[in-house]
């Protein structure tokens, strides 16, 4: 255990104790005293930051991904979504994405804010754009990735988040998000 004896907001933290680390997370264990005095633990998860990207067409189409996802063992309908690499802001991570995975480049690009995914347990900042003005390029999915990709309709594709179709919280987040930019709900 690390002794840290120091504050975050209200808490005072008496020990953290690191519990598994890989280049994607960190899984760590605080021993705090809570505001009112009482002694308390805290598992956190602290997850490299993501950023999401939808890609969308002068028709209002946009492109989503179905891949299998291991956590939740079952395929998943998603937005491009990737993790930030080391010195890579959250805009430079979503075109990196973009153009991999679906082979597209954009001249346009939408920030639409960041998402905490759950506040309570995770750590990892989701950031969230969409992209116009596209052009296709060739792809080049990272190995092991096994994407089939869906062009829709934007109205579909809220559909498809209001009837849990589409659960992934970032992609549910930003085509609602996109939705009302473009003034369609």
């Amino acid at each position: 255990m690390e002794n840290r004896d120091r504050a975050i907001g209200p808490y005072q933290i008496l020990d953290t104790k690191h519990l598994y680390r890989n280049h994607w997370l960190d899984i760590r264990e605080d021993k705090v005293v809570r505001p009112g005095g009482s002694h308390g633990v805290f598992g956190v998860v602290t997850m490299k930051d993501g950023a999401s990207v939808l890609a969308v067409t002068a028709q209002m189409d946009v492109f989503l991904v179905e891949e299998y996802k291991y956590a939740v063992q079952r395929e998943s309908i998603e937005l491009i979504s990737g993790g930030l690499e080391e010195g890579e802001t959250p805009q430079t991570a979503a075109e990196r994405e973009l153009r991999e995975e679906l082979g597209i480049i954009a001249k346009e690009w939408i920030d639409l804010g960041v998402i905490d995914p759950f506040t309570t347990l995770i750590a990892s900042r989701n950031y969230m754009f969409i992209a116009r003005e596209l052009e296709y390029v060739e792809r080049s999915p990272d190995e092991g990735e096994v994407l089939r990709i869906i062009r829709i309709p934007l109205k579909d594709a809220v559909r498809m988040v209001m009837q849990s179709e589409i659960t992934h919280g970032a992609s549910c987040v930003l085509l609602l998000k996109a939705a009302r930019y473009f003034d369609c709900i």
